[in-house]
């Protein structure tokens, strides 16, 4: 039963990294930084959102983005001021424009491009001729170097 209860307790912990100390007296404030640090990447961690991270880097995001929301910035405001200080790498889905957009299309347009390639290759041995039949001389020579 004691391992019930401490499955339990697991189960029963908070799963983001955020501190006491970090979360904001205004509850509709928090709900937002808490929204937007969940779409945010962090710089260490790779593919684990800011929310998550224990990593110090962070922590600070965290701290910074909740500092914006508090002065009076909207989500899109507080999340580019963000973009700008780090780019589009922080953002766990990058936006589908500038140079992001040619890599949103570079998968599909390679595996259309593998594709054709395929079924080129594939038709191409589909036609290709069998092997000649000999003429009478070279199966002379044949027969008088297999007796030798």
């Amino acid at each position: 039963m004691r391992w019930l209860a401490f499955v339990l307790c697991l189960a029963a912990a908070p799963l983001a990294a955020v501190q006491p100390d970090e979360i904001l007296d205004d509850a509709a404030l928090e709900l937002r930084a808490r929204a937007l640090s969940e779409g945010l990447r962090c710089p260490v961690c790779r593919n684990e959102s800011i929310d998550e991270s224990n990593a110090g880097i962070s922590r600070d995001l965290r701290i910074l983005l909740r500092e914006r929301l508090v002065a009076g910035d909207t989500d899109d405001q507080a999340v580019q001021y963000l973009v700008d200080r780090y780019g589009d790498y922080i953002l766990l889905s990058p936006r589908v424009e500038g140079a992001n957009f040619a890599l949103w299309l570079a998968a599909p347009l390679m595996l259309l491009l593998a594709g054709g390639i395929a079924a080129v290759t594939i038709r191409g041995r589909s036609r290709a001729a069998g092997p000649e039949e000999l003429s009478a001389e070279e199966q002379a020579r044949i027969d008088k170097i297999m007796r030798s």
